[in-house]
């Protein structure tokens, strides 16, 4: 899956034609968007054109891949995620934060998996470092709750019963949550229970 001859950091062009298929003109073949979706999987840059208009059309070819890959059961997104996206679309407001968030959190998920991958595999000879993951995950969820407020004050504030804190109390759940796992790796480990 090479990138254009002329340009190494060029992203490969694919144009897509009337009758659905997919051509790689790097490679000078017809392509899938199976093969679209190893390509993003092996961090390859593409952009597809519509072959007879040029219009680019790579953001509804990557929303293809993602429901194809839905529908073989890799449900990723939640249903309730899925429609607050959508209640989103026509909000002007919404549509100029929305977007720069999400990739904001999705490069923030991505380096905290990383860092999860590398702290598994440094932990197999010893225990895993339940201090590290928990402090991601807080740092994960404070981004997240404090994202939902920006983007709905409103709804937030209509929703509270008086007197809680719903940031306070997801935080809460998450920590019984990470305590009631921690206690069950102990035990299968064979160690007392903490707390």
């Amino acid at each position: 899956m090479a990138a254009k001859k002329g340009d190494p950091d060029a992203p490969v062009t694919i144009k897509k034609y009337a009758n659905r298929r997919l051509y790689n003109t790097a490679t000078s073949s017809y392509v899938t968007l199976e093969y679209l979706c190893q390509m993003v999987k092996d961090d390859v840059e593409f952009v597809v054109y519509d072959a007879k208009s040029g219009e680019d059309i790579t953001r509804s070819v990557l929303t293809q891949i993602i429901v194809e890959e839905e529908g073989k059961g890799d449900n990723l997104l939640p249903i309730g995620f899925l429609r607050q996206i959508i209640s989103f679309y026509g909000d002007n407001v919404q549509r100029m934060l929305l977007p720069s968030y999400l990739e904001h959190s999705m490069k923030m998920f991505s380096d905290n998996q990383e860092r999860m991958q590398s702290y598994m595999k440094d932990a197999m000879g010893g225990m895993l470092p339940f201090s590290s993951l928990e402090e991601m995950s807080k740092k994960n969820m404070a981004v997240f709750e404090q994202a939902m407020k920006m983007f709905s004050p409103m709804q937030q504030a209509d929703d509270s019963p008086a007197g809680s804190d719903p940031a306070s109390d997801s935080v809460n759940d998450l920590q019984d949550k990470l305590d009631q796992l921690q206690q069950q790796i102990n035990q299968m480990a064979g160690k007392p229970k903490s707390r």
